[in-house]
């Protein structure tokens, strides 16, 4: 059957738009939760090994759950690959630390002056890290029988970051735009699932004019009581000040102190909803109609739990030290104690705190992991999905060597 001809004069029907479909996430909160309980018991039995593992299991668990027209991804990396690319990352950053505190021990006045290179080819090691770890995720994660793969230069990405990172500290933060749609473009253009191309086409003067009114109300104002202070300073010191002059200018700063730490979801949702927007693969395109609100509410509840924990663990301390006394308060000091007691209470001291930290490791993933991506998920919707019908596999599976180092130097991402 062929195709109709427009004939002379006629006016073309437009073609119909592509079929939108939703990004689903299947929510299973509590099973989340029980794995994070079950890993935060085997790092303390583990020394903290266990964590490849934990970080393999959260992400299979998220991934699995995710489907884009009801086709759910897959991850497919291991806990030992993980484990195997931290230990080939120690071989390389180790003797790098050892060369510099042998440098520091042998040329004890040059240590100020043998940091600043260390601590610039660190920042620049860490990009390239990052970019090396986000391409063994994407070659880990499959959809439809199809990995995601990544080619490029994690050194040249690396180089160009930091340089990019320090326009933005000279600018105050006004450069981060252009340095986050530089690095979005990047990433994307050597981004592929199977054959289909990746693209980023957000602009920087977007993410600019919608996020320049909230960097007035953060940075922008700390300016503000920054010059304010100089200047009255300046003026006769603030000894002479008025105390009304010195008592509004501190309440003020005080009120931002606490509210600025709030825009922070908002631009996280910003930012979000503009790499969405600009985000192809192929023919496929995304809109995210994710809120500040939202993030709000995760943060709260994070620190609300959080509180509750180090309430919890207080009421929990004073009771264990109150039985403590009863049994004890005989012994005048802590050397007149017995060797039992004072072995007891070292290991009470030491567990109470290890669990505290574990407790409040699973707040922290659970909210900060589980419900972030719920919520991002959840606000995405997709189009030209069919574009991907076609696509042959490519690309190989990348080793875990930049998971490793960016453990290492402890800028691993999600």
């Amino acid at each position: 059957m062929h195709d109709p001809i427009a004939l002379p004069g006629s006016i073309p029907t437009s073609a119909a738009p592509p079929p939108v479909n939703r990004i689903d996430f299947v929510n299973e909160g509590g099973t989340f939760l029980r794995m994070l309980a079950r890993g935060a018991l085997l790092l303390l039995v583990t020394f903290g090994f266990y964590r490849f593992w934990l970080s393999t299991s959260i992400r299979r668990h998220l991934w699995s759950r995710t489907s884009v027209a009801g086709e759910n991804f897959e991850y497919t990396g291991t806990g030992r690959e993980l484990l195997i690319g931290f230990l080939f990352a120690l071989a390389i950053l180790v003797p790098i630390y050892i060369v510099y505190f042998l440098i520091g021990i042998e040329f004890e006045r040059l240590r100020a002056f043998t940091s600043l290179p260390l601590v610039l080819f660190m920042a620049i090691f860490g990009q390239f890290a990052i970019y090396r770890a986000r391409r063994y995720r994407l070659t880990r994660t499959v959809w439809r029988g199809v990995r995601f793969w990544m080619s490029g230069s994690g050194w040249v990405y690396g180089l160009r970051a930091f340089g990019m990172q320090i326009l933005v500290a000279l600018s105050i933060g006004l450069a981060y735009p252009w340095y986050a749609a530089w690095r979005e473009r990047y990433k994307m253009r050597h981004t592929f699932y199977g054959d289909a191309p990746g693209a980023f086409e957000g602009r920087a003067g977007q993410l600019f004019r919608r996020g320049i009114g909230m960097w007035m109300m953060t940075i922008g104002m700390a300016l503000v009581f920054m010059i304010a202070a100089i200047a009255m300073s300046a003026a006769n010191g603030f000894s002479h000040l008025p105390r009304s002059g010195g008592t509004i200018l501190g309440v003020l700063i005080a009120l931002w102190l606490i509210a600025a730490p709030f825009v922070y979801p908002y631009l996280k949702a910003l930012e979000w909803r503009w790499w969405a927007q600009g985000v192809r693969i192929g023919g496929v395109s995304m809109q995210s109609s994710l809120r500040g609100g939202q993030l709000l509410k995760i943060y709260l509840k994070i620190l609300g739990w959080v509180l509750l924990v180090l309430i919890g663990w207080g009421v929990l301390a004073g009771v264990v030290a109150g039985l403590f006394y009863v049994s004890f308060g005989e012994f005048k000091s802590f050397a007149d104690l017995p060797l039992g007691a004072k072995i007891a209470s070292g290991i009470a001291i030491v567990a109470g705190y290890l669990l505290l930290g574990l407790t409040i490791g699973v707040v922290q993933r659970f909210y900060s992991q589980h419900e972030v991506w719920r919520a991002v998920v959840g606000s995405l919707t997709i189009q030209g999905v069919a574009s991907l019908d076609g696509v042959a596999a490519r690309g190989e599976a990348a080793n875990a060597l930049g998971e490793g180092l960016a453990d290492g130097l402890d800028v691993a991402g999600f």
